[in-house]
């Protein structure tokens, strides 16, 4: 090879090195911040967010930039999802809890949560995501430890899901490690064995055979509590005409009691005399009157009334 040859390939190999510089250089000045996603970027060990999704660029071997994603994200806890047959799985060192009436049940949960503060989210701990499912599962167990079994597996499970959700978020207000909870599902909840799930599907069933008993008696009383209300107001309204004039009637008696009373001041004797005669005149005509001659035996049958007529006139 010739001292030309070789000169040329020394040029080759310079611009070869140059271009490779120039690649390396530009893949370290710029980068791109997708959609839901903001960049920290590190200068001198100083943090600063970008969050305008594009293109950026930054000073090579002196910025460091890391992306992260800002999109919502799931959780399982008490379940995994099988990664050689796609199927989910229980996990019962996570889903195996016990209640306040000191019951053992299995619960499953869904969590969505994001990052809020990417910067504290690097920094503030370093594994803030193991950190949050500890914290996840510690609120989950003594919220479930406050409640009775029936409340966890049937009646309970929005009050429960509501306060895990409340604490588990001012917590993590209080430490500040960049992420927060989104909502909080109770997936499945059941007795860790057949014979108490079987045991609560009787409860549940007894009550909702109470709750239809209980809808029908409503209805029945519906139906029944109209006649009987009508039935009452009708014997009020009977009542109250029997009273008006049983006091009608008793008002008009002591009108003429009153009435006989002021004739009887006035005339004592005579308003006397009248009186016996009315009274005798309702008495005499149902009696009948027997005289004997004084020796017992009966010897004349007088009708008073044909007498009292004789000496009428």
């Amino acid at each position: 090879m010739s001292v030309k040859q070789v000169k040329r390939v020394f040029l080759w190999l310079n611009i070869g090195v140059v271009v490779l510089i120039a690649i390396i250089l530009i893949a370290n000045i710029f980068y791109v911040i997708e959609e839901q996603e903001q960049a920290v970027v590190v200068t001198l060990g100083k943090a600063s967010i970008v969050e305008t999704p594009g293109i950026h660029t930054k000073i090579p071997f002196v910025q460091r930039v890391y992306t992260i994603s800002m999109a919502a994200k799931g959780l399982e806890i008490g379940y995994k999802q099988d990664n050689a047959g796609g199927q989910w799985v229980g996990i019962n060192t996570e889903s195996e809890m016990i209640t306040s009436d000191y019951n053992f049940v299995n619960v499953d949960f869904f969590l969505e949560y994001r990052v809020t503060n990417p910067e504290r989210y690097m920094y503030a701990s370093s594994d803030p995501e193991g950190i949050f499912r500890n914290m996840a599962l510690s609120y989950i167990r003594d919220t479930i430890g406050l409640h009775g079994v029936d409340e966890v597996i049937t009646t309970g499970r929005n009050e429960i899901q509501a306060e895990i959700f409340d604490k588990f978020s001012d917590r993590l207000v209080q430490d500040n490690i960049g992420l927060e909870l989104l909502k909080i599902t109770i997936q499945d909840s059941e007795p860790p064995t057949e014979t108490v799930r079987n045991a609560f599907k009787n409860v549940e069933t007894a009550k909702q055979m109470r709750e239809t008993k209980i809808n029908e008696a409503r209805k029945y009383e519906s139906e029944q509590l109209p006649a009987a209300r009508a039935q009452v107001d009708a014997t009020l309204k009977e009542a109250e005409a029997q009273k008006e004039m049983r006091i009608n009637e008793a008002r008009a008696e002591v009108a003429v009691f009153n009435a006989m009373y002021d004739e009887y001041l006035k005339n004592p004797v005579m308003t006397r005399q009248r009186m016996f005669y009315e009274a005798m005149e309702n008495i005499l005509p149902g009696m009948r009157i027997i005289i004997d001659n004084g020796d017992g035996t009966t010897s004349k049958l007088l009708p008073l009334d044909d007498f009292s007529e004789t000496g009428g006139r």
